[in-house]
């Protein structure tokens, strides 16, 4: 019987980028829970973003965060996993030397930028994000989760590169198709819901979760009934059991209530 379900956000209940969430959503959620299953959001996205899109039910439901480095439920903190503070100076600065310009900081509380293109802030503002402006991201590394940086031409190139020079210390993936996210090694989707899972008493058989894209793989492989939904990556595919129909077809809202509500005939 399935206790836990967990779900990506873009790519697999909404467009990338946007807001656009089905709000049926609600009502499967409250529906399910009253079955005694709960459910995680599990996103790339800052957790004030996350709050937003679900504001109707937020206080009801598990955030996994940035990719898994930090887990929320009703503005507490469950689990959070820093980077160590030299290691992300070391990101920014080798970052700076590129000249990359679209980089974000995240905290719990807050996503920090220095860019200054108005394009940008207003792309992240967009997706209602708690965001500030500041001159310069070094001295916020003392205290971040995620590091990541919205590179429009050629990301896999920054990823590989990233990868060569952090990967030791660092969790790195492309998240959509324009980020790379950083975070601490022991920091992933995947070890986000197993330790949600420990904390819920809840095993992986009883456990449910979506996902589109190779950020997404070490939550599917932690969840005993895993999907990915047809506009999904290739590598992601080969990690789930099963397809469920894309974000368009609301892929997820079928599922959980074909699978999991129709279970009692509800």
């Amino acid at each position: 019987m399935i206790k836990l379900a967990a779900s990506d956000i873009d790519g697999t209940l909404v467009p990338e980028g946007t807001n656009e969430l089905n709000a049926d959503i609600y009502e499967v959620i409250r529906r399910l829970q009253e079955k005694g299953v709960l459910f995680a959001a599990a996103s790339g996205r800052h957790y004030s973003s996350m709050r937003y899109l679900f504001n109707e039910i937020a206080d009801d439901i598990f955030f996994v965060t940035e990719n898994g480095s930090c887990v929320l439920k009703n503005d507490r903190i469950i689990s959070v996993t820093y980077i160590p503070a030299e290691t992300a100076e070391a990101i920014v600065r080798y970052l700076h030397s590129r000249g990359e310009t679209e980089i974000i900081l995240s905290t719990p509380e807050t996503l920090y930028t220095e860019s200054p293109r108005k394009e940008f802030q207003d792309g992240l503002r967009a997706l209602h994000i708690h965001l500030k402006v500041v001159p310069d991201l070094l001295p916020y590394c003392k205290k971040t989760n995620k590091i990541a940086v919205y590179r429009q031409e050629n990301p896999e190139e920054l990823e590989e590169e990233l990868q060569k020079r952090f990967g030791e210390a660092l969790n790195v993936v492309k998240a959509g198709t324009c980020w790379i996210d950083c975070m601490d090694k022991t920091a992933d989707k995947g070890i986000a819901l197993r330790r949600l899972q420990e904390t819920l008493h809840i095993t992986k058989a009883e456990t449910m979760a979506f996902g589109d894209n190779c950020n997404d793989i070490g939550m599917i492989k932690q969840a005993g009934e895993s999907y990915a939904v047809a506009n999904a990556h290739p590598a992601l595919k080969a990690a789930a059991r099963y397809v469920a129909p894309s974000y368009r077809e609301d892929g997820v809202l079928r599922t959980l209530k074909e699978k999991v509500l129709a279970e009692d005939g509800k």
